[in-house]
């Protein structure tokens, strides 16, 4: 059970507490449904507090967020935790762990590690990946610790990912086409008029042996958006063969997760992390006689 506690402003005296609670606190009506049934769910100034009253400046307002019990199989594999805190897990996921279970992956998803990691600790715990990564992508991933904290963080996380491109490009753009499904297929996506707009910013980083170090800044959130405005433009990820890249060097795209920033939905601290590339695109770029890279330049 998770207990926040908020302290309710002056310029908030005289609003109801259900007011209160999704303008201030940001709960949403799904959560506000679960506090309500909850014994002490929702609390004024450490009494049982029901939604309807009127709250003045000073008073305390305390959630407790019941704990959830949906949980994958556990899968006993190590986790590059990389922070934790009583809201929050954030690990760097290796290449070919997929984020849930999948025909072919049912036990060695993220969720199945992260299972057992809390199984270890005795904690209860539900997974919520506040956005995703595919597959073979590696990086930075944020779980949300209870359902507050995983609404707080919707779409509020900057990510900045970085990846080896095919072929050479200089300073820096902006690439905004739209995106969709290839037309026959379920998964593979296309730039297409019929498709959702994706805004994808991009820097080159440093050249060499053909290829380019880039950084990646999205403006949307697409499905594969930075692997298929890169192919779209004739420079594909090297080792992403979905999208037209070579495996010369490696088996799978070379795009990482390296810098997050945001700001913690409970301590309100400003938040910045990042992690080193993995050992196989260090490894490429050594092969192209480019110098290691280790943090945004």
């Amino acid at each position: 059970m998770r207990e926040l506690s908020f302290s309710v402003p002056k310029e908030y005296d005289g609003i109801r507490l259900k007011s209160f609670l999704r303008s201030y606190c940001g709960i949403s009506s799904r959560l506000m449904i679960r506090l309500k049934r909850e014994p002490m769910g929702i609390a004024r100034n450490g009494q049982h507090a029901i939604v309807t009253e009127v709250l003045k400046a000073g008073d305390t307002v305390c959630i407790r967020i019941p704990d959830d019990t949906k949980l994958h199989e556990p899968l006993s594999v190590p986790l590059a935790v990389v922070y934790e805190d009583s809201d929050l897990l954030i690990v760097d996921k290796p290449s070919g762990m997929p984020m849930y279970p999948t025909p072919g992956h049912d036990c060695d998803s993220l969720a199945n590690a992260a299972a057992a990691y809390f199984l270890s600790k005795g904690e209860r715990f539900s997974f919520r990946p506040v956005y995703r990564l595919d597959k073979d992508t590696t990086g930075l991933v944020v779980l949300a610790k209870n359902s507050y904290c995983a609404a707080q963080l919707a779409a509020k996380i900057e990510k900045e990912y970085v990846a080896v491109c095919e072929g050479t490009l200089m300073g820096e753009g902006t690439i905004d086409q739209p995106i969709g499904l290839k037309e026959g297929h379920s998964i593979q996506r296309e730039v297409t008029e019929k498709g959702e707009r994706a805004v994808t910013h991009w820097r080159a980083l440093r050249n060499g042996g053909g290829y380019t170090l880039v950084s990646f800044r999205l403006g949307t959130g697409r499905t594969h958006q930075i692997r298929v405005h890169m192919a779209h433009i004739g420079h594909p990820l090297a080792g992403d063969d979905f999208y037209g890249g070579g495996l010369r060097f490696l088996s799978r795209q070379a795009l990482h997760c390296m810098n997050i920033h945001f700001i913690h939905p409970v301590t309100r601290r400003e938040m910045e992390l990042s992690c080193a590339l993995p050992n196989d695109i260090q490894s490429l770029l050594t092969l192209c006689g480019m110098e290691e890279y280790t943090k945004t330049e």
